[in-house]
């Protein structure tokens, strides 16, 4: 990948800092009443080799940290606000009302974005996934779970498309934890989707066959069996699983049992889970 141009200096209020100041491929983990997966997800990208800060909005609003010295934005999970008004609706609208320039200035440039369960919630609010034809409409909703409970427990996913963030990715295996998880869409939207290979992710049985709809295997009663979704550039994702969450072979809870069988088969007990190739997708990206 080209390295972009980048102005000799920017402005930060007053004052000018040079452009060395700068981490071209750091992330911004974004931070917020609620939220509570920053510091999985920040050991997630430091394991696969990129440096992040943990940033609470209100710095952002008030102009203490710049989103554009960052190359990556993540909305990370947990309960933004409780939920109170919608699943990721009211950090939304914080975004939208106060850094909304910002953020679609840091989109119009060589920059990721990714949102993992409230964080997809609130990709969602925005219109920044699907975002068709660079519209940031609502496409999309998280809607609650077709059991109407809490979902908390491990899931099989696969990829369902070619792209940066699915790249040498089997499988990933991690948890759920949302009670609004349940992918809707138009049958329009859907068909786009499928056919503009947006769909990234999506929920399967151990053997990688489709769920089909079926519970557990689609924990929340997706519609197409959809886990994530990528913009239609291709530079957000939003995925409903927690990868950040099972980044170690022994998070997997039937870990006892694959290692007595790798054991048996003469096969190296892997440290890390699948989970971590994805983040090693996105450091891989800015190198």
């Amino acid at each position: 990948m080209t390295t972009p141009v980048v102005p000799q200096k920017k402005s930060r209020g007053n004052d000018t800092f040079p452009v060395s100041d700068l981490v071209p491929d750091k992330a911004l983990i974004m931070s917020g009443f609620g939220i509570n997966s920053e510091m999985e997800t920040q050991e997630a990208l430091l394991r696969a080799g990129m440096g992040s800060d943990i940033v609470h909005i209100n710095d952002l609003i008030d102009g203490r940290t710049e989103l554009g010295q960052y190359r990556l934005l993540v909305f990370p999970g947990g309960f933004s606000y409780g939920d109170d008004t919608g699943a990721g609706n009211a950090f939304a609208n914080r975004v939208r009302n106060n850094i909304w320039e910002d953020v679609e200035e840091f989109l119009a440039g060589d920059n990721l974005v990714l949102g993992i369960c409230n964080g997809f919630q609130i990709l969602a609010n925005l219109g920044l996934v699907p975002a068709f034809g660079g519209r940031f409409t609502r496409d999309i909703a998280l809607v609650p779970n077709r059991k109407g409970v809490l979902e908390c427990r491990f899931v099989t996913l696969k990829p369902a498309a070619d792209n940066l963030w699915t790249k040498g990715i089997e499988r990933l295996f991690c948890p759920v934890a949302h009670g609004e998880g349940n992918f809707s869409c138009s049958p329009d939207t859907f068909s786009r989707l499928g056919e503009q290979e947006m769909i990234a992710f999506t929920y399967c049985r151990d053997d990688l066959s489709p769920a089909n709809g079926e519970y557990p295997c689609n924990p929340n009663g997706s519609t197409g069996d959809i886990a994530g979704i990528t913009s239609e550039d291709g530079k957000v994702l939003g995925i409903m699983p927690h990868p950040e969450r099972a980044m170690e072979f022994v998070n997997l809870y039937d870990w006892p049992l694959r290692k007595e069988q790798m054991k048996r088969n003469k096969v190296p007990i892997p440290i890390e889970s699948l989970n971590m190739q994805l983040f090693r997708n996105i450091a891989d990206y800015f190198r």
